[in-house]
């Protein structure tokens, strides 16, 4: 799909669903939603993020979900959200306010949807969000009530240090986590 850029900054004031359910295995957590997300309403929509190739690549899917198929994750204990809900072009047009703002409002969400884990898909969003200035990538001590977090990489096509197989590994390493007693 290709969108104009009058359609694309037309989408900043779009508010994006969640997709969750009660009692979810994995509740991924983005930074906040791109403009292309924002456009479409599909999480992880832009062509070159790789959450969907390493969603599948983890063995959280049984394929490659498309960004329109995004709640089919609920039928796999599987859900999204995003720290800061207001869309952006780019992660740093966001203020350090705006994710302190967001892991409140985050935390809220957790306590209520009760997951058996949240997964941070950005460290630095983590650290700003929950003021946890030496989180590092895997498991973290905090919890939410009887969530537990697993800091992710980021799986935007920016992030060029964490390749597809880095990533795969990394999120496979909380798969087995998340589903070890099913």
């Amino acid at each position: 799909m290709r969108f104009t850029p009058e359609e694309l900054e037309a989408a900043r004031d779009r508010v994006v669903p969640d997709v969750v359910a009660g009692g979810l295995r994995v509740l991924f957590c983005g930074i906040n939603p791109g403009l292309m997300t924002a456009v479409t309403g599909h999480h992880f929509a832009r062509p070159g993020n790789r959450f969907w190739p390493v969603l599948h690549a983890a063995g959280f899917t049984p394929r490659v979900f498309r960004p329109a198929e995004q709640g089919e994750l609920l039928d796999h204990g599987l859900g999204i959200t995003n720290v800061v809900a207001r869309p952006t072009a780019r992660a740093d047009e966001l203020t350090a306010e705006e994710y302190r703002e967001g892991g409140r409002l985050l935390a809220e969400k957790v306590a209520r949807l009760r997951p058996h884990w949240l997964a941070v898909a950005g460290v630095t969003a983590y650290r700003v969000a929950f003021d946890d200035k030496r989180a590092a990538i895997g498991p973290q001590e905090r919890t939410l009530g009887a969530t537990r977090i697993w800091a992710l990489p980021n799986p935007s096509g920016l992030n060029a240090h964490w390749t597809l197989a880095t990533m795969a590994e990394e999120y496979g390493r909380l798969r087995a986590a998340a589903f070890a007693d099913s």
